[in-house]
C-alpha cells in the first residue's frame, strides 16, 4: 500500500532551498533559450538536456534537445 505524498513537506525540505531554486532557474533559462532559437517549440514533447548534469551550465556545447523519455528515464546516458 503506497502512502500519499506530503507536498508541503517536500517543498519545505527540498524545493524551497536556495540551491534548488538556482538549479530550477538554470533549467528554465535553457528551455527559454532553446525556444527563442527555434530548437524546440512551445508544448513539444522534447526536453533540453544538460550533458554534464549541471543545470546551471547553459553553454551551447552542454545543451542538447532530446525526447522526454530519454531525458527523464531511469538510466542516464553519456
Amino acid at each position: 500500500m503506497a502512502t500519499k505524498r506530503n507536498y508541503q513537506k517536500e517543498y519545505k525540505e527540498y524545493h524551497s532551498k536556495t540551491e534548488q531554486k538556482k538549479n530550477r532557474a538554470g533549467r528554465n533559462t535553457a528551455r527559454r533559450r532553446a525556444l527563442a532559437s527555434g530548437k524546440v517549440k512551445k508544448g513539444s514533447t522534447q526536453d533540453v538536456h544538460h550533458k554534464d548534469g549541471n543545470p546551471r551550465n547553459n553553454r551551447k556545447g552542454n545543451l542538447a534537445v532530446v525526447s522526454r523519455k530519454k531525458n527523464r528515464g531511469k538510466y542516464r546516458f553519456a
